[in-house]
């Protein structure tokens, strides 16, 4: 085909509407970035937005950066594939931010640093163990990237559907590298509390039109309980169902399900396809599976709950509020607004089993990962253009769920690279210019690095992939931050050892499931003999997290001489009202030299 065709094919089969949403969204979020860029001046705006943010802005910015495209598309696409199993993830995703109300936000806050790393240090006065928390910071952010550039993919192939998966993940990836690199910080919090918005509007508005038209969600839910004698095709409700009227006269028809559906009684059990996988796997009965669908379930629990309190990239939004106070109002509001946003995903996942089962036998950017953006697109059926219309809403929700969330991602890895690496260990006396540049290149090497990675995980479900970067957080800066916070007798050895020890674990862990799942190393055979190591691996946070805090204790008991001499006052300085006027800015402690 010659050059100049080649756009024309591109566009071949494009719908106008889906693409005029998209384009619009991701024109918008450029146009964004570059203006709030025009306010980014010094190293403070840059890392922490000048600490200036409101408890309302925060709150939106937290919750766009956090509703990720595990949130909106994994969620739906996960529900899809392996029935209520799935909804732990989105009922631990909120359940998370109580930890962080409760046990981190305010002290965290009150300490005044840039970076986490940053408290690493200033805890412990180790700058050794900033290195090892600059670490995890990448560690976790990869793993976390991963996912969000799986959802630009399968967002790009969906709107062209002749353009390759990859070329999607680079496309998306560049704009974003384009817009932290230019603003920092300060310049993606006014885009990430938009996108938040963007999200809800997205989310709920295809689900009210296509519920009013084929039927609410309790409906599609008793066609799928499992007890229903009905055929596979032209299902009807019972008559109890009609009785709060409203659909009353919808009928609900299902399409045939394919080999590849779980069954009904899989799909709605609480023990379904995504916990009863490795010892299906194994051959083993559902009485003998019960066990290991247990295991499984509450080590998901924890990764999930304690993860969410252990993200450097949503921990460091926490030091662009005012004061303590200040994060745990935006604690509490973030709760409230995420938790009104997870209420429409596994409604996507539901009425999508009933609507669109053909995504069953498809796998990759093709498959139910993709149900959020699709299945609006039912609506044309009726006539008209409405269903392509939603759907780009839908499209442009998912523009500004990976979009927000990468950038918050690659603000907190470049930050580990420019203010911890750079301007801590390599360079400390560098000056705030040199700090700032160094902020810009770092942006654009950690994009690259996650474009790269993105492009390998196309077969991976994207909210298993964020399940891991949870399990990763879980096992390393939640056991640090809860411990260093509430327990004076933590030492640097035991906190260094305790976050090595469980982080490393859970990072091994991820990686060979990884590449189990991907078949660049072969081991069915050897999970199918070994369910329970198969689960322990999968989702490793119900040994890793106490593997964590009990290294954290011994050693520390073990260490006890080293317990920093100044904790009485680091302890009065976490936890004290600010009215006492103790509150500190960490950061402006080490200023000299450093240019901030």
């Amino acid at each position: 085909m010659s050059a100049p065709a080649m756009p024309l094919a591109l566009f071949a089969g494009v719908d106008p509407w889906i693409f005029a949403f998209s384009f619009v969204t991701v024109v918008v979020t450029i146009w964004m970035g570059f203006r709030s860029a025009r306010t980014s001046k010094t190293a403070s705006d840059f890392f922490v937005a000048g600490r200036s943010v409101s408890v309302g802005w925060n709150a939106s910015a937290i919750s766009g950066e956090y509703l990720s495209a595990a949130s909106f598309m994994g969620v739906a696409g996960m529900v899809m594939s392996s029935g209520y199993d799935a909804l732990w993830y989105p009922v631990c995703y909120a359940c998370g931010y109580l930890f962080l109300l409760l046990f981190i936000a305010g002290p965290l806050r009150r300490f005044g640093a840039y970076t986490i790393p940053d408290f690493a240090e200033g805890r412990y006065d180790s700058p050794v163990f900033r290195k090892i928390a600059v670490c995890f910071v990448l560690f976790i952010g990869f793993f976390y990237t991963m996912p969000q550039m799986k959802g630009a993919g399968t967002t790009l192939a969906y709107i062209f559907p002749g353009l390759p998966y990859w070329v999607g993940v680079v496309l998306v990836g560049a704009v974003i590298t384009l817009n932290v690199a230019l603003g920092g910080m300060k310049g993606i919090t006014l885009v990430q509390a938009v996108q938040y918005w963007i999200k809800l509007f997205a989310i709920c508005v295809p689900i009210f039109v296509l519920m009013s038209v084929y039927g609410f969600y309790g409906r599609h839910l008793e066609v799928n309980d499992g007890r229903s004698i009905a055929p596979a095709v032209g299902l009807s409700a019972p008559p109890a169902a009609n009785a709060g009227g409203g659909d009353a006269a919808v009928t609900i028809l299902r399409k045939p399900l394919g080999e590849k559906a779980p069954s009904d009684l899989a799909w709605v059990s609480p023990f379904g396809p995504l916990t009863t996988k490795a010892a299906k796997t194994a051959g083993l009965t559902a009485e003998q599976a019960r066990p290991y669908s247990l295991l499984y379930t509450y080590s998901l629990i924890i990764a999930l709950v304690c993860g969410t309190a252990g993200l450097p990239h949503i921990l460091v939004r926490f030091y662009t509020n005012p004061d303590g106070v200040a994060a745990k109002k935006t604690t509490m509001w973030v709760m409230i607004l995420i938790g009104v946003f997870y209420v429409f995903p596994p409604i996507f996942g539901v009425l999508g089993r009933d609507l669109l089962p053909e995504l069953y036998a498809a796998t990759g950017a093709k498959g139910t990962d993709k149900i959020v953006l699709e299945l609006p697109r039912v609506l044309n059926e009726h006539g008209g253009v409405w269903g392509s219309v939603l759907s780009g809403i839908t499209c442009a929700g998912a523009f500004a769920a990976f979009m927000s969330t990468f950038s918050g991602l690659l603000v907190s890895m470049t930050g580990a690279l420019a203010h911890d690496v750079y301007g801590r260990m390599l360079r400390p006396k560098s000056s705030a210019a040199e700090r700032m540049f160094a902020f810009k290149i770092s942006a654009v090497v950690i994009g690259a690095i996650a474009i790269g990675l993105g492009a390998q995980v196309e077969q991976l479900q994207i909210n298993f992939m964020v399940g891991q970067a949870f399990a990763i957080a879980a096992a390393s800066y939640f056991p640090l931050l809860f411990m260093s916070v509430w327990w004076r007798g933590m030492t640097m050895q035991g906190a260094a050892i305790g976050m090595l020890g469980g982080g490393l674990a859970a990072l091994a862990c991820t990686t060979i499931i990884n590449l189990s799942d991907l078949k660049i190393v072969d081991l069915a055979a050897f999970w199918k003999v070994n369910p329970l190591l198969r689960i322990l691996c999968e989702q490793p946070a119900i040994w890793t997290v106490p593997l964590a805090i009990g290294l954290m204790i011994g050693v520390s008991k073990l260490t006890a001489a080293t317990i920093p001499s100044d904790i009485r006052m680091k302890m009065l300085v976490l936890h004290a009202p600010e009215k006492l006027g103790l509150k500190q800015e960490y950061i402006q402690e080490h200023s000299a030299g450093a240019g901030h």
